[in-house]
């Protein structure tokens, strides 16, 4: 999306010309779903000088019920009146930092996290930290009374086009608000698995590409209930087809240059490519619970749908964790492949880059590249080759997470505590529920 700068008097005008009535005052709890705040556009002058207040203790992960109190501090640039216009007229957000009543920042707070993160890799000498995010999704079929369904729209499979793709009208229409919205789409295209599309935009550095994928899941999800679908980032929402994903190419700099780059070498890539290379390879077990969030990413996780599953990385083939993109010069990047749209994506970005600059500090080098197929190695050959698996189920995440301090030191130990909290009493609630593919095979059986 296209950076602003917005002033009180550019955002007084856009209302007037807009006719904005209301303002949505959004932020991201730390399980990564979208908060907001709704105010009418009376309350504008109060939003702006910070004292805007909420009660966090109902807020995930936020405080306690005697230290509720939380203010709202919207950043200007995130302005963005949204197309849709009700018979009130229409809505604007700001995306907002959360601070405490004496003025410090929120340390539960996703995005003040990150930039807390940042700040770390600006005093390590770097500018920027880039993000190019991929995110896939399904669209499901919405019953007559409204309810979801897991009836697909099409049989569409990997860059197909109508009329075998039926979602390509409803992708389209979302193409075209995101554009208007100031997103600069550079493909749309249908996935491997029926029903599943994916949207790629334009990177940026990584607290606005962090709000552009929050921004562009509200505009999915709200433009195919229009179309009487129902968009969802479940990692794996169907049994035996490829999941969603969320691909994150990453790259740093120094100035306006690609810190990843080095004309001078064999592979065009830097010394601090490699060691920020190693560091998430070296890390990402660690950080799989992050980016991985949920107990059904790790159902996508699997040998066979094309995710990844090893811990290696390749600039030739798509099996390893992280690839290495052709790309040379302004655009060198390294794609973290594992990273799901369940994830929070400012915590999944503030672990990986922790991951990687912790690779730089120590001058980690990484093992060889490996470009054979890893899904067709036996596990003979994979240790070997020194590759290991990445965990298998949110509670090997959680347990290799507890034994990484530089990935929780990545999420601060508010986040960390309340993160780690939420989700062992997700799995505890997994463990306890007995399914239908259980009674199915042990009902009779037994």
């Amino acid at each position: 999306m296209s950076k602003q700068v917005h002033t009180l008097e550019s955002i007084k005008q856009s209302i007037l010309k807009e006719n904005v009535r209301f303002l949505r005052l959004m932020f991201t709890d730390i399980m990564g779903t979208i908060k907001n705040v709704e105010v009418p556009v009376s309350q504008l002058e109060k939003v702006v000088q910070n004292k805007m207040m909420f009660d966090g203790s109902s807020i995930e992960g936020f405080v306690r019920i005697e230290e509720s109190d939380m203010y709202l501090y919207p950043d200007l640039a995130t302005w963005l009146v949204f197309p849709w216009e009700s018979e009130h007229g229409k809505v604007a957000r700001l995306i907002c930092d959360i601070y405490n009543p004496d003025g410090t920042p929120f340390a539960g707070d996703p995005r003040g996290n990150l930039k807390r993160v940042l700040h770390q890799m600006k005093e390590m000498g770097f500018s920027a930290f880039n993000l190019g995010p991929e995110p896939e999704f399904f669209l499901f079929q919405l019953a007559q009374n409204g309810e979801v369904t897991t009836e697909l729209n099409d049989r569409g499979g990997y860059f197909d086009f109508a009329p075998t793709d039926l979602g390509e009208n409803c992708r389209r229409d979302i193409v075209l608000e995101l554009e208007r919205l100031g997103f600069e789409v550079e493909a749309s295209h249908h996935e491997v698995a029926p029903g599943q599309h994916e949207i790629d935009f334009k990177y940026a550095d990584a607290i606005e590409a962090c709000d552009n994928i929050q921004t562009f899941k509200l505009v999915v999800k709200t433009i195919a209930r229009k179309h009487g679908l129902h968009a969802t980032f479940m990692p794996k929402p169907l049994y035996g087809i490829s999941g969603s994903g969320m691909h994150c190419n990453l790259s740093l700099f120094k100035g306006k240059e690609n810190a990843f780059y080095d004309a001078q070498t064999e592979d065009g890539l830097s010394q601090t490519a490699h060691h920020f290379l190693a560091g998430l390879l070296e890390h990402a077990k660690g950080y799989t619970a992050i980016c991985n969030p949920t107990v059904n990413s790790y159902k996508r996780l699997i040998p066979g749908f094309e995710a990844p599953v090893y811990i290696a990385w390749s600039s030739r083939n798509r099996s390893p964790l992280v690839r290495v993109p052709a790309s040379r010069g302004i655009s060198t990047r390294l794609e973290v492949r594992s990273v799901d749209p369940s994830a929070n994506p400012y915590l999944a970005i503030a672990a990986l880059l922790q991951a990687g600059l912790d690779g730089i500090f120590h001058h980690t080098t990484p093992p060889a590249p490996v470009d054979r197929n890893i899904y067709v190695m036996n596990e003979t050959e994979r240790v070997r080759m020194n590759i290991f698996d990445l965990p298998s189920t949110l509670n090997s995440a959680l347990r290799a997470l507890r034994k990484d301090p530089v990935i929780q030191s990545a999420l601060g130990e508010h986040i960390y505590a309340n993160f780690v909290g939420a989700k062992q009493m997700e799995w505890a609630a997994f463990r306890q529920t007995v399914s239908q593919w259980e009674r199915d095979q042990y009902l009779e059986l037994y």
